[in-house]
């Protein structure tokens, strides 16, 4: 299957066209049908054709799909409501991506380092991380230190100082009387599925406490229940329970599959934004926004739960593998956001994968991430197992022959 003409080549894609979807199974135009463990990239968490959605998004195209951001709108405000009640108690800000929603960050921080000077005056740089993604537009790309992604772009947005992900003492040094925010992901998702310590990151909120830094997280993959609790910060598993961020950026699943984004942030760093300081035509919408309230009553306390139950089976699966497949080097991850890191290229993997009816992706080269819906039940986590184990296990006597 070649790229047709009138679309930009900017995609890796799979020869394969879908043309429905129902929980997490896909089916292409040929009836094939698939398990997605992918979920349309972290996006698909509720599965697909979900009722709450669909009935959702029918009703609210039917009522009202569009004002702009000059009028109030109900959706608009159940939603940032439910964010708020279910975070930190701060304001929200709709857009309609994870890049855009890092973007307005960036400026948010910029914004904070003005008007909050050090005293050596006004503070502009912020830390990243290597191995960080954080988007494809400008400023976030100038965030992402990835020269795959940053090639032949240049000039990037100055202002960015990279640190090593997981270590504390690459941060302070990395400060200068310039530094005004930390912008980091509780997980790094296209850096390999990367983790780093709950200690790490307690560090990290005390140095931005005593410098006066924004600590700002990217849950654009993390949020919505993907590492079982509505966002990463609030896993005790991952950080402590003081480690509360003050910008924190959302989309992906937060409309199961409609485009919006948000920035969350605390009262008193929202309010360093007047009107006219920041702005987006499509953002928060009346349907998205309808759709992400059902999404957040689809996530409750027990719905989350059981997804953690059926997470951690598959985790003690999968690491109960390592004995027997000498090239699965790692395991890690939390929730449903997996990572495991191979020995050796992983897009062959992703192939044989699809063509045994199982959708996965290969991230950083060698780490093949898996990204299943939270509704999984038991039965299609042990189906969809079954089909890893089974691609994985073809590698087998290659493997003997190598030895």
């Amino acid at each position: 299957m070649t790229t047709p003409p009138y679309l930009f080549n900017t995609y890796k894609r799979q020869p394969v066209t879908f043309v429905r979807g129902r929980g997490p199974w896909l089916w292409d135009d040929r009836g094939h049908k698939y398990l997605d463990f992918f979920s349309g990239l972290a996006v698909c968490n509720l599965g697909h054709a979900h009722p709450g959605v669909a009935r959702a998004v029918t009703q609210q195209v039917k009522t009202l799909l569009h004002t702009s951001n000059l009028y109030y709108t109900g959706p608009q405000q159940d939603l940032a409501r439910e964010l708020s009640r279910r975070t930190f108690g701060g304001r929200v800000f709709f857009c309609n991506s994870g890049a855009e929603a890092n973007e307005g960050a960036i400026k948010l921080a910029r914004r904070f380092g003005a008007m909050r000077p050090g005293p050596r005056g006004p503070r502009h740089e912020i830390i990243v991380f290597d191995h960080a993604f954080h988007g494809r537009t400008l400023g976030a790309l100038s965030a992402t230190p990835q020269k795959k992604y940053q090639a032949n772009f240049g000039p990037l947005v100055p202002g960015f100082k990279v640190a090593l992900y997981g270590d504390l003492a690459s941060v302070r040094a990395a400060l200068t009387p310039k530094t005004c925010a930390v912008l980091v992901e509780p997980i790094q998702g296209e850096g390999g599925v990367r983790v780093a310590s709950p200690a790490f990151f307690a560090g990290l909120a005390a140095l931005c406490r005593k410098n006066k830094l924004l600590l700002m997280f990217d849950e654009v993959q993390t949020g919505l229940g993907r590492t079982g609790t509505l966002y990463a910060y609030q896993n005790r598993a991952l950080m402590p329970a003081g480690v509360v961020p003050d910008v924190l950026t959302s989309a992906k699943g937060l409309a199961n599959g409609l485009p919006i984004g948000a920035i969350l942030a605390k009262k008193e760093i929202a309010d360093l934004l007047q009107p006219g300081d920041h702005a987006s035509t499509f953002g928060g919408g009346a349907v998205p926004c309808r759709a992400a309230r059902a999404v957040l009553a689809a996530l409750s306390p027990s719905a989350l739960a059981r997804a953690r139950r059926v997470a951690g089976r598959m985790r003690r699966e999968i690491d109960s593998w390592k004995t027997t497949m000498p090239f699965l080097l790692d395991v890690r991850g939390a929730g449903h956001m997996l990572g495991l890191e191979l020995d050796r290229p992983g897009a062959d993997f992703v192939t044989r994968a699809r063509k045994n009816g199982l959708l996965i992706n290969c991230t950083a080269d060698r780490v093949l991430r898996l990204l299943p819906p939270l509704i999984l039940s038991e039965a299609d986590a042990r189906r969809g197992l079954a089909l890893l184990k089974k691609t994985l296990k073809d590698f087998l006597p290659h493997e003997r022959k190598r030895q």
